[in-house]
C-alpha cells in the first residue's frame, strides 16, 4: 500500500470495520448542543453523551476520522503553528471506540495489529507507556503480546491518566510512541530527556474505567469503555519517512502552491499559510464566517494571520482564497463548496488588506522607538482597534523580533474602551415555568387526526404533581395519546381544548418533555382528575395554517440552496399560524432579484400541486437517499423523511399539507441579517399572503390616484418627481448660499476694530452649517485681519457655531478657544484649528449675550 493521507485514513476505517466497528462520519467542527466547547477538538466529542450514559446508540463499537480545530478557548495551538513540527490549527483524529463493549485487551490488540501487521511498522520502532498503577494493561503488553520490556515504561497520572473533568468518567491511558532514531535528540517517555523530538506519541488508548466523585474517590464503572485517538498527520509523517508533519505529501502540495505565489520566501511562513487554509476552509464549510466575536472571531484571526504571513513573503494582492482549489485535490467536499469558501475568504482578505500596510508601518515605528523589549499596550490596542490586528497576530510579529507585549497595558486600554461605550450585557432567564420530571409516554396521533379520545396520565399545578384540577386553575396535563403537536423543530405547539362533559381545559401551548407531551393551559370549567377520559381537540384552522407555513419552509429552504448555493444551512426557524421565519447561513444580504427568484421557485412548486409524502426509514438509508438533515442535529435510528416531489427531501417530524397546492400562495415579506453570517427571511402563506397582496394593491391604487398616473407608469412618474425634487433642492441650496453671501456683505459694516483686529459676532437665520462656513470664509477675506463668530439656530433649539481667525491674527487669538468660549455659554462645547473651529449648544436664550461677549473676550486676549 502507499501512504497518502487519504489512503491511511481509509485503511484505518476499513481495518476497524472488519473488526465489527460502525464507521461514524466526522461531526461538525461546531459542536451541537455543547456550550462548553468552542470547537470540536477531539474524536470523542461527538460521543460525549454516549460515554456519559445520556444517549443510546444502535452500535457499541465505532470508528471515525474526526476533523478537529484547536485555535481558540482552552485548547489553542494557534501561536505554535509555524514554529514546531507537529502543531496545527486543524487536524484529523483517527479513533476507535467501545461503549461498554470490549476493553483493554481488545483495544491494545487492535492497535498493535494495525500498526505492526497492517501498516508494517517494526516493533523495534515503537515504545509503549502505561499508567504506573495499571498492572492489567502492563500484563497485556508484556506477557500476552510479549513486547520488548526495554521499550516499555510506566508513567504518572500527569501523562497517563485521562479524565473528562474534575469529576465524572476517567481512567488510565496507554500511549504508543514512534522512535525516529538516534539521529534526533531526545529520550524515551518517562525519562528526563523525554521532551526531545526523537520519540513522538502517535496513539493514545484511553480506558474509561472509573467514575470520580467530588471527593476524588474512584468507583469502577459498570460498563467500562474505550476512547482512542491517533493524529492522522503524525501517522502520515511516520509512514512517509519524514520527521516534520509539514513534510508529508498533503502539506507539501499546499506549501509548493504558496511558494509559487510568493516566488520562494521564508519556509515557516509558507507552513503557517498551508496549515491555516485547511482550518479556514473547513470552518467555513461547517457554517462559520468571519466576525468580531466567538467562533467567527477565531476564524478572522486565522485568516489575518495567514494574510500577514503572505505579506511577509512579499505577496501584495489577495492570495489566500486561491489555495482553496489546491486543498480540494485532497478533500472532495472542499471542491464541492469551493466557490462560496473562496468568496468569503476573499472578502475578508480585501477588508484586511485595506489596513494591513498602515498597521505594519505603525508597528515598525513603535518598534524603532522602543527603549526596551516591550511593545506598549496602547500600541497593541491601537493595532487591534484601528487596524484589525488580533493580539496574537501582533504577538506573532513580536516573537519574530524577540520582543514581548505589554498585555496589562492592552487590557487597561480595552477596559477604558468598554467604559466609554458602556457596553454591558444582561441576560434574564424566565423561571416562571417550572419543569416537571415524568416517566410518562404519550403516543402522538396528530399526523392522522385533529381530535382523539384519551386518558389523563398525569396532572401538574405550579410545577408540582397533583391528583386533580379545579375550575380557574392553571396546570399541565399529560395524556396517554394526543393529536396535539408538541413544540419541536421550529414548529410551535398546538392550541385547542380538552373536553369531558362540562369540563373544558383550554390548551394554550404544547411542549415535549422526554417521551411525554405536556398540554399547558387553564381549566375553564368543571374539575379534572387523573384517569379521566377526555376528548382532545386541536384548533384545526390554526393547525392548517401551521402546516402551510411548515411545508413552505421546506420549499423555501430548497429554493435558497438553488439560488444562493449549497452552503446555505438552516440555523433556526419558527413555524407559527401567522408566519414563518427561517434563519440560514449566508454571508451577504440577498438582493431583490434573488428574492424574486426564490419566491417564484416556491410558487412554481405550489402550482405543480405535488403530493407531500412521508416515509419512515433507517437514518442511514435516509441520508443515502439524499435527505437533508439539520446541521449537527441528533436523530433516532428510525426517522421520518418528508418529500415534496423531487424538489425537497428533508428529515422532519412536523405536520404538513397533503399537496403543495394546499399552501395557496407564498410571499416573502422581510429579509434581514440577524448575526454575522446568518440571514433571516420572514414569509407568509395562504389567506395571510392573499391579504398582504390585497393591501399592497390598495396602496398602489392610492399612490396611482395621488400621482394621477396609471399603475404601469408609476415608476417613470416617481423617477421624474425625484429628479425634479433633486433639482429643486439644488436651487434652494444655491439661493440660500446667495442669501447668506448677501448677509455677509451686510455684516462687514458691523465689524468693530479692537487692537488692530476686526471683530464680528452675528446670528444668521435660515442657514445650515455649510452656509455658515462659506459666509465665514467670505468675511475673513473681506475683513483682512479679523476674528469672526457666526451662529444659527436650527430645529427649534439646536445652535450651530463657527469661529474663524485670519492667519495673521492667530498669534493672539485662537479660533478653537473663541468658539469654546461662546459654546459654553449656550450649554455646549466646541473646538478646532487656530484659524477655524466649530461648536454647538442647546440654549438659544443665552445666544445673544454669548455673542455680545465676543468683543470683550478678543479685547482681553489681544492686548
Amino acid at each position: 500500500m502507499t501512504n497518502t493521507v487519504s489512503e491511511l485514513r481509509q485503511s484505518f476505517l476499513d481495518y476497524f470495520k472488519s473488526k465489527g466497528h460502525t464507521i461514524v462520519p466526522s461531526s461538525p467542527l461546531v459542536p451541537p448542543n455543547d456550550p462548553t466547547l468552542l470547537f470540536t477538538n477531539a474524536g470523542m466529542v461527538q460521543f460525549k453523551e454516549t460515554f456519559l450514559g445520556l444517549e443510546q446508540r444502535h452500535y457499541t463499537q465505532a470508528v471515525s476520522s474526526q476533523r478537529c480545530v484547536r485555535a481558540g478557548g482552552k485548547h489553542n495551538d494557534l501561536e505554535n503553528v509555524g514554529y514546531t513540527a507537529r502543531h496545527h490549527t486543524f487536524f484529523e483524529m483517527l479513533g476507535n471506540f467501545s461503549f461498554g463493549d470490549y476493553f483493554k485487551r481488545e483495544a491494545i490488540e487492535f492497535a498493535w495489529e494495525f500498526l505492526t501487521q497492517v501498516l508494517k511498522l517494526s516493533p523495534e520502532k515503537l515504545w509503549i507507556t502505561v499508567y504506573e498503577q495499571d498492572d492489567e494493561a502492563a500484563d497485556i503488553w508484556l506477557k500476552e503480546l510479549k513486547i520488548d520490556p526495554t521499550r516499555f515504561s510506566r508513567c504518572g497520572e500527569k501523562d497517563n491518566f485521562w479524565s473528562m473533568g474534575e469529576t465524572g468518567p476517567c481512567g488510565p491511558c496507554s500511549e504508543i510512541f514512534y522512535d525516529h532514531g538516534p539521529s534526533i535528540a531526545g529520550g524515551p517517555p518517562g525519562t528526563p530527556d523525554e521532551d526531545g523530538d526523537r520519540y513522538v506519541e502517535i496513539w493514545n488508548l484511553v480506558f474509561m474505567q472509573y467514575n470520580r466523585d467530588a471527593q476524588g474517590q474512584l468507583t469502577p464503572l459498570p460498563k467500562p469503555s474505550v476512547d482512542t485517538g491517533m493524529g492522522l498527520e503524525r501517522l502520515a509523517a511516520v509512514m512517509q519517512g519524514v520527521h516534520n508533519n509539514y513534510d508529508i505529501e498533503l502539506f507539501q502540495t499546499l506549501i509548493k502552491a504558496v511558494a509559487d505565489l510568493a516566488q520562494g520566501g521564508d519556509l515557516n511562513s509558507q507552513r503557517v499559510i498551508a496549515d491555516h487554509i485547511r482550518a479556514c476552509a473547513f470552518l467555513i464549510l461547517d457554517g462559520v464566517v468571519p466576525s468580531n466575536e466567538g467562533r467567527g472571531y477565531v476564524l478572522r484571526r486565522i485568516i489575518r494571520r495567514a494574510v500577514r504571513h503572505g505579506h511577509k513573503l512579499g505577496i501584495r494582492e489577495p492570495f489566500f482564497y486561491r489555495l482553496v482549489k489546491v486543498l480540494g485535490t485532497a478533500y472532495p467536499e472542499i471542491t464541492k463548496n469551493q466557490g462560496i469558501i473562496e468568496r468569503i475568504l476573499k472578502q475578508e482578505e480585501d477588508r484586511f488588506e485595506e489596513t494591513l500596510d498602515r498597521g505594519l508601518r505603525l508597528l515598525e515605528q513603535a518598534i524603532a522607538d522602543l527603549q526596551d523589549k516591550l511593545i506598549p499596550g496602547e500600541i497593541v490596542f491601537k493595532l487591534y482597534d484601528t487596524y484589525g490586528f488580533p493580539t496574537d497576530l501582533t504577538a506573532d510579529i513580536a516573537r519574530e523580533r524577540h520582543l514581548t507585549l505589554d498585555m496589562d497595558g492592552f487590557e487597561k486600554a480595552m477596559a477604558q474602551q468598554r467604559d466609554r461605550s458602556g457596553a454591558t450585557s444582561q441576560f434574564k432567564m424566565d423561571m416562571s415555568q417550572q419543569a416537571q420530571s415524568t416517566d410518562c409516554q404519550t403516543e402522538f396521533t396528530g399526523y392522522e387526526k385533529v381530535q382523539d379520545d384519551s386518558v389523563v396520565l398525569a396532572l401538574f399545578s405550579e410545577g408540582k404533581p397533583v391528583n386533580s384540577l379545579t375550575a380557574g386553575q392553571s396546570g399541565r396535563i399529560i395524556l396517554e395519546h394526543t393529536p396535539f403537536y408538541a413544540e419541536s423543530g421550529g414548529q410551535v405547539g398546538d392550541k385547542g381544548h380538552l373536553i369531558h362533559g362540562e369540563t373544558v381545559f383550554e390548551v394554550e401551548d404544547t411542549k415535549k418533555m422526554g417521551q411525554a407531551h405536556i398540554h399547558l393551559g387553564k381549566l375553564a370549567t368543571g374539575s379534572l382528575q387523573i384517569g379521566e377520559q377526555l376528548q382532545a381537540k386541536i384548533d384545526a384552522p390554526a393547525r392548517q395554517a401551521i402546516a402551510r407555513n411548515h411545508s413552505a419552509t421546506h420549499l423555501m429552504h430548497a429554493a435558497l440552496r438553488q439560488i444562493l448555493g449549497e452552503h446555505v444551512k438552516q440555523k433556526g426557524s419558527l413555524v407559527a399560524p401567522e408566519r414563518l421565519r427561517f434563519d440560514f447561513s449566508h454571508f451577504e444580504p440577498i438582493n431583490t432579484e434573488q428574492l424574486s427568484q426564490i419566491e417564484r421557485l416556491v410558487n412554481q412548486q405550489i402550482l405543480h400541486n405535488t403530493p407531500v409524502q412521508t416515509h419512515l426509514m433507517a437514518l442511514e438509508e435516509a441520508m443515502n437517499s439524499g435527505a437533508m438533515a439539520l446541521f449537527g442535529e441528533k436523530y433516532d435510528e428510525q426517522v421520518r423523511v418528508l418529500s415534496i416531489g423531487d424538489f425537497s427531501t428533508e428529515l422532519c417530524g412536523g405536520t404538513h399539507v397533503h399537496h403543495a397546492g394546499d399552501i395557496g400562495l407564498f410571499k416573502i415579506v422581510a429579509e434581514t441579517g440577524v448575526a454575522a453570517g446568518v440571514r433571516r427571511i420572514e414569509a407568509i402563506t395562504g389567506n395571510r399572503a392573499l391579504d398582504w397582496v390585497a393591501e399592497a394593491e390598495k396602496t398602489l391604487n392610492q399612490i396611482s390616484g395621488l400621482l394621477k398616473t396609471r399603475r404601469d407608469a408609476l415608476e417613470d412618474r416617481l423617477v421624474q418627481l425625484l429628479e425634479q425634487n433633486r433639482q429643486n433642492e439644488k436651487e434652494i441650496v444655491r439661493l440660500q448660499a446667495k442669501l447668506a453671501s448677501s448677509k455677509g456683505k451686510d455684516l462687514v459694516g458691523q465689524a468693530k476694530e479692537i487692537n488692530g483686529i476686526k471683530v464680528l459676532a452675528a446670528n444668521l437665520e435660515n442657514v445650515d452649517m455649510k452656509q455658515l462656513r462659506t459666509t465665514l470664509d467670505d468675511l475673513k477675506e473681506k475683513l483682512g485681519t479679523a476674528a469672526v463668530v457666526l451662529a444659527t439656530v436650527v430645529k427649534g433649539d439646536k445652535i450651530l457655531l463657527v469661529a474663524g481667525v485670519t492667519k495673521n491674527a492667530t498669534n493672539k487669538i485662537k479660533a478653537g478657544e473663541l468658539v469654546s468660549h461662546v459654546a459654553k455659554q449656550v450649554g455646549g462645547k466646541g473646538g478646532g484649528r487656530p484659524d477655524m473651529a466649530q461648536g454647538g449648544g442647546n440654549d438659544p436664550s443665552q445666544l445673544a449675550a454669548a455673542l455680545l461677549s465676543v468683543t470683550e473676550w478678543v479685547k482681553n486676549r489681544s492686548e
